[in-house]
């Protein structure tokens, strides 16, 4: 889907949707998953905050979330993006169907920046999502990762302790700020004018912006 037609799709159901709760769970096969999650993580001492998310799952069902799980700092990721560290599950940030379709509004507070970023994940992941392999290949949960200059990347993780996760290039993927900002625009009042806490100064200390490749 083209990213102009989804930022429109999107914004038609942000206005007219609900969350889709009372889908009928028709047959589903023991080893299929019956949630699935989404987690946003930053690198260590590099904060972010997602203020507002809209998923679109591939029944075609909207789940609208104001409220989310804590974005978490990974104290293992350092420097670069790396397949080993994940973030934890929460309470909040579950759908009832794999999810094709995410935009979701952040404060990046290292940058001092709202970006808003759009991502269509493809059918093959999609597809894993939905129909595991075997036992230790049932993948039910999206992870995301926020980094300086409004980088986001993707990961695919598993159910099993210790699965691996897959690093995912997204079919679409879009992060504007600014003036560029649409379903995001004045979702919430930051204007960063507190500046950065100390454990934040002292770990930028003497590192080049955006310390790190990402």
């Amino acid at each position: 889907m083209e990213i102009i037609r989804l930022a429109g799709l999107i914004l038609v159901l942000v206005l007219t949707a609900c969350h889709g709760t009372d889908q009928p769970n028709t047959s589903v096969k023991n080893d299929i998953p019956t949630e699935w999650k989404f987690n946003f993580f930053t690198p260590k001492a590099l904060p972010a905050v997602v203020t507002f998310a809209v998923v679109q799952g591939t029944d075609g069902t909207i789940y609208r979330f104001n409220t989310l799980d804590s974005t978490k700092a990974l104290n293992g990721v350092i420097g670069e993006w790396n397949d080993s560290t994940r973030a934890l599950n929460g309470h909040w940030n579950h759908v009832d169907n794999a999810p094709k379709h995410i935009l979701f509004c952040w404060d990046s507070v290292i940058d001092k920046k709202v970006y808003e970023t759009h991502l269509t994940l493809p059918e093959s992941v999609v597809e894993k999502m939905q129909n595991p392999y075997g036992e230790h290949d049932s993948h039910n949960t999206v992870q995301i990762g926020l980094a300086p200059e409004g980088k986001v990347a993707v990961w695919l993780s598993g159910v099993a302790r210790g699965e691996i996760s897959y690093r995912v290039t997204p079919s679409v993927m879009k992060t504007v700020s600014g003036d560029k900002l649409d379903i995001c625009k004045g979702v919430t009042k930051s204007d960063f004018s507190y500046g950065y806490d100390k454990d934040i100064k002292d770990f930028i200390k003497g590192k080049n912006y955006p310390y790190g490749n990402w």
